[in-house]
């Protein structure tokens, strides 16, 4: 009975406990393997993250550079076709003045314009001194506040003497109009 009892034991030893307990190596090498992708995985992730971060930064950056463009005004001509738009960045402190037509002063003339602020007289701010399609003109918001229309006229070159008002009838004229930010 010993034997038989000793035989019996060893079956169940045997039994109970498997001659192979190891992991298959493809387990391992796909664990290795998926470990691995995870680290990828997160590398790129945090790595996606700094460039985004950084992508914001710089359309920030390139926003607060971004003109903004309070007051806009489309100045026609007789025919009531375009003729100039004039735009005010306060920014900048000035008006921007872009010819849309082919209409350019002569020898002795001056384009000059004009601030409208309902019936009171118009106020010169500045002349056009440049051949170029556009030109940038030095002016402070308090100049345009009030302001409804913007005109230009012809002058004598050099334009009008301080105080003095502009030559009618107008050039071209337009309402100026607050846009909204």
């Amino acid at each position: 009975m010993t034997d038989t009892a000793t035989s019996a034991e060893t079956n169940n030893t045997s039994i109970s406990t498997p001659a192979s307990r190891r992991v298959s190596p493809w387990w391992r090498v796909l664990a290795v393997f998926l470990l691995v992708l995870l680290l990828l995985g997160w590398a790129a992730s945090a790595s996606m993250m700094t460039q985004l971060k950084a992508q914001i930064q710089h359309v920030q950056a390139r926003l607060v550079d971004v003109p903004q463009i309070r007051q806009v005004a489309v100045l026609l001509d007789n025919q009531q076709q375009a003729a100039m738009l004039v735009t005010y960045n306060p920014k900048d402190g000035a008006l921007l003045v872009q010819r849309l037509n082919e209409v350019k002063e002569g020898r002795e003339d001056s384009m000059q314009v004009w601030a409208i602020a309902g019936d009171a007289a118009p106020r010169s701010l500045g002349v056009v001194t440049s051949k170029y399609k556009t030109l940038q003109m030095p002016v402070k918001e308090t100049d345009l506040q009030g302001v409804t229309e913007i005109a230009v006229s012809a002058e004598n070159k050099g334009g009008v003497a301080t105080g003095a008002g502009p030559s009618l009838p107008w050039l071209f004229k337009g309402w100026l109009v607050q846009k909204s930010i």
